[in-house]
């Protein structure tokens, strides 16, 4: 007879800085979803109550759904879509038009999928040099400066550290930090924009915090842009299990479908598809595993895999090309977000 081990899946957390993946198990709370041209534009205004029972922090959540950013005409709709989100989120926390702004870029340089926020701030206006020479800036522009703190492996100094040291000298009225961030679903990754004005703390999807980085430990407004650009290895079966499922149902389903069975296999897109096999379909699939949650499927993945050491991080093969056009996305939309009208 076998014994049944029973997994406790309270320690496992999922590697994510998403909102929209913490709160989607979550049924009370608000949201505004926005069409701008095929861009999607959802707006989370999150609560006390709804934050602590996510671990989250209250306050505004933007997050933006595309599926492309390489190519000229999507690029340009997204930028549009874009500005507009980031210009929507400085109204909403009253940054006035004569507010000064510092833009920090976390993450390391080296790594390609952690060069979001050094590459983005290496394309960002900068204007406080001229008013540090002496001459008036022309009235469309604020007075901004960058920062590119590198990463605590490197540099030996909290990233905190080095963001007040900066805010003591120059006194920015807000800040804009750009990071690289952790999802918890294979769809999210390069096709997802999140800010808030909540801040950021470096590293968490990643479950290897550094100090945060937020209105509250810097004393002024903090607005934090990020990309999913990995996942983990966890994240990567346990999806494959949830497309394992919805595979069967759809072949289930159009088991007498001519059209579809015109179409070979591998060409079949069943993405949008979101119906999924029942408990008992799964349980004769997965056995035991058919009888788990998504949640508990993951969790037991993690697992698995983590103390063997291969719950190992992963990135998409283009990841160069893709952060070369995501970072110059957000340096454009930043630009165009902190011009004056």
């Amino acid at each position: 007879m076998i014994k049944m081990h029973e997994v406790d899946l309270s320690k496992y957390k999922l590697r994510t800085d998403l909102i929209t993946e913490n709160i989607s198990n979550y049924k009370q709370y608000q949201k505004e979803v926005e069409i701008y041209k095929n861009i999607k534009i959802e707006t989370i205004n999150l609560d006390d109550k709804t934050a602590k029972s996510i671990n989250k922090k209250k306050g505004i959540y933007k997050t933006i759904y595309f599926e492309d950013a390489t190519d000229e005409e999507n690029f340009n709709t997204l930028l549009e879509a874009s500005t507009k989100a980031i210009k929507d989120l400085i109204n909403k926390i009253k940054i006035k038009d004569d507010y000064s702004c510092l833009v920090v870029g976390l993450g390391n340089r080296k790594a390609t999928p952690d060069a979001l926020g050094p590459l983005t701030v290496d394309s960002i206006k900068i204007t406080r040099e001229i008013v540090e020479l002496g001459f008036s800036l022309d009235n469309k522009y604020r007075i901004i400066s960058s920062l590119v703190p590198g990463v605590m492996g490197t540099t030996g100094i909290e990233t905190k550290e080095i963001i007040e040291g900066v805010i003591e000298k120059i006194k920015p009225d807000f800040l804009i930090v750009i990071d690289a961030l952790a999802a918890s679903n294979l769809e999210r990754i390069n096709k997802t924009i999140q800010l808030t004005d909540t801040g950021i703390h470096p590293g968490s999807g990643l479950l290897n915090n550094r100090h945060e980085i937020s209105k509250e430990t810097l004393g002024v407004p903090v607005i934090a842009i990020g990309i999913p650009t990995v996942v983990d290895a966890t994240t990567i079966v346990s999806n494959t299990i949830n497309y394992l499922f919805r595979h069967f149902s759809y072949e289930k389903e159009n088991i007498d479908n001519q059209k579809v069975k015109l179409i070979p296999p591998s060409s079949r897109n069943y993405k949008e598809y979101d119906k999924t096999l029942n408990k008992e379909e799964r349980k004769e699939i997965m056995g035991l595993i058919g009888n788990l949650e998504d949640n508990q499927i993951k969790s037991l993945i993690a697992e698995v895999l983590t103390p063997l050491g291969y719950n190992l991080l992963v990135t998409p093969k283009e990841i160069d090309f893709v952060i070369s056009k995501l970072s110059s996305l957000l340096a454009k939309a930043i630009n165009k977000s902190l011009e004056l009208n």
